[in-house]
């Protein structure tokens, strides 16, 4: 996976685990750069990995791997990637925080286009950005997703960027990272789960930049899902008892 308690790295574990797999004790985890994937699959280093698209796709290209599940089928239409700023630097630069806001909040309309995906593709593949073909880029991005084991699908929302809401920095996505982080310590003892969302996910800035260019579609959901292995997260129930719920687990205090 591509950094030790990344959100890469929490779709491995969960994974792992809903398999019956201790991920700290029956396998060795290691961290390799997502460019670099494809390399230590060829010459043996690994088994297998987790990371964001076009090194999925591109194993299947070349032949060496294939998909065996999608962070997607593990957690249908979950977050993926951060925008994040120090407390010190936001309250310092609060008009820098909001125009980068903004600024996202634009191109992530636009990426939301599917007109404009193929031009997407033209710029990331350059050598400077993610070096790959943008053949391989665009399937995934416009939803089509061929496993190269004969299966494939089809999902329009398989990767999105503004629709939905997906932008607001939702406090219950914090509260599961932390249930993982406790269920593999990376903490020891009881987060305060609430106390941190709070302080993480800042509702408030992203509503103000939000108001200031006319959106104002975007709200806090509270909203209970479950993962691919039927277990439910409820953000609102007892979070610490769900992260000492799981069988398997590296669980600390």
């Amino acid at each position: 996976m591509t950094f030790p308690p990344g959100t890469h790295a929490m779709w491995m574990r969960y994974y792992l685990g809903a398999g019956g797999v201790n991920p700290d004790k029956d396998v060795s985890l290691i961290t390799v750069p997502p460019a670099q994937m494809i390399a230590n699959m060829k010459i043996g280093k690994m088994d297998g990995f987790c990371v964001g698209e076009p090194w999925n796709a591109r194993a299947i290209a070349d032949k060496i791997g294939f998909t065996s599940v999608t962070t997607q089928d593990i957690w249908k239409d979950h977050p993926e990637k951060v925008c994040g700023f120090t407390a010190e630097f936001a309250d310092k630069n609060p008009n820098t925080v909001k125009a980068v806001l903004k600024g996202l909040h634009d191109t992530s309309v636009w990426l939301d286009d599917q007109n404009n995906r193929p031009e997407q593709c033209d710029i990331v593949s350059k050598p400077n950005f993610i070096n790959c073909q943008k053949e391989i880029i665009l399937g995934r991005l416009q939803g089509k997703l061929d496993y190269g084991d004969g299966r494939t699908a089809t999902d329009e929302f398989y990767m999105h960027f503004s629709k939905r809401n997906c932008n607001y920095p939702q406090p219950a996505y914090a509260k599961w990272w932390l249930t993982q982080f406790r269920r593999w310590g990376m903490v020891s003892g009881a987060p305060d789960y609430e106390g941190v969302a709070g302080k993480v996910m800042r509702g408030d800035i992203y509503t103000e930049a939000m108001k200031e260019i006319g959106v104002t579609d975007r709200t806090q959901d509270d909203s209970s899902w479950e993962m691919f292995d039927g277990v439910k997260f409820d953000p609102k129930g007892d979070l610490e008892t769900y992260a000492k719920g799981f069988a398997v687990n590296s669980l600390k205090g």
